[in-house]
Formats: C-alpha cells, structure tokens, sequence
C-alpha cells in the first residue's frame, strides 16, 4: 500500500512542479511587459490636446503684425510640454517602484518554491521515463534520482526544474508576443 502511495506521488509530482514552474514565468512575464507598457491618463491626453491646438492657433498666425501671438501661444505650449514631460516622469518613477517591488517578491518566492522543492524531492525520483526516449541523456536526467530502474530513467528534481523552467520561459514568451 505504502508503495503505491510513493508512486502516485511521484506521477503527480512532476506534472504540478511543471506547473508551478510555468505559473512563475507567466507572472514574471506579465509584470515584465507591463513595465514596457507605461499606462496613459486622461491628464496627459488632454495636456497633449492642448499643446497641439495651440500650437495650431500659432502657426495661423503668419502676418508679421500677429507675430507676439504666435510666440506667446508657442511659449504657452512650451510651458505645458513641460508640465507633461514631469507628469509622465513621475508617473513612471512611481510604476518602476512599483514593478520592482512585485518582481521582487515574486522573485523571492519562486527561489523559496524551488529550494523547498529540492528538499523534499532531494534523492526522490520526480518522474520516471523509457529509456529509448531520453537515452543519450538518461544519466544527466537521473542526476540525484537513483539510478535507472528495469528499463525506466528516474528523473531528479534539479534536471525537472531546469527543464520545466527552460520550457516555460518558451510558452510564457510565446503567449506574451
């Protein structure tokens, strides 16, 4: 009973530590590409709508007489272009402070996953694959798992993580184009 028990264990065990693992990287990729995106406000779409009527306003005067005009309505949307460069600066100092306290923190927690997860399978064979399938690679594979048992390669925990990490890291970049 208690070897059955170790066996569904272990069938269930690499496909949820894949899973933990491609989890990690798709939230890892998320908060990446959120960093790129920057957000708009409404602030700056009206900043910007302002710039561009007065700087409309001053290229139709053209007679030497609405000249003053012209260059104060062009001072004025100096004055707001640089109002919205500090808006849009600060705004992204707020969101780099912000996204680096989440990768952080996720981060952190992938490390703590990985290293509780190499304790408790620490010797513990992961999976167990033919050894047709992985046969120039088998010993790599069964690193720290045992070794191959009848015709099956035990697979370690370290080697899953590598490669659950490697995959995942192609599917996160696949879904994130």
């Amino acid at each position: 009973m208690e070897e059955s028990t170790e066996i569904l264990e272990r069938s269930v065990a690499a496909p949820m530590i894949f899973i933990m693992v491609v989890a990690f990287q798709l939230l890892s990729r998320h908060f990446e590409i959120n960093k790129k995106k920057g957000s708009t406000n409404s602030e700056d779409m009206q900043l910007r709508a302002e710039i561009k009527q007065l700087l409309k306003e001053a290229g139709a005067f053209s007679q030497p007489s609405t000249f003053a005009q012209a260059a104060k309505l062009r001072r004025l949307a100096t004055a707001k272009e640089k109002e919205l460069a500090k808006n849009q600066e600060m705004r992204s100092k707020e969101a780099k402070l912000s996204h680096d306290a989440y990768t952080k923190g996720l981060t952190i927690l992938q490390v703590l996953m990985y290293f509780l997860l190499i304790i408790w399978f620490w010797r513990i064979p992961v999976a167990s694959i033919s050894k047709q399938l992985v046969q120039p690679f088998g010993k790599m594979l069964s690193w720290r798992a045992g070794g191959p048992a009848s015709d099956n390669v035990m697979v370690g925990i370290i080697p899953w993580l590598i490669l659950s990490t490697r995959v995942g890291k192609s599917i996160s970049r696949r879904i994130f184009k």
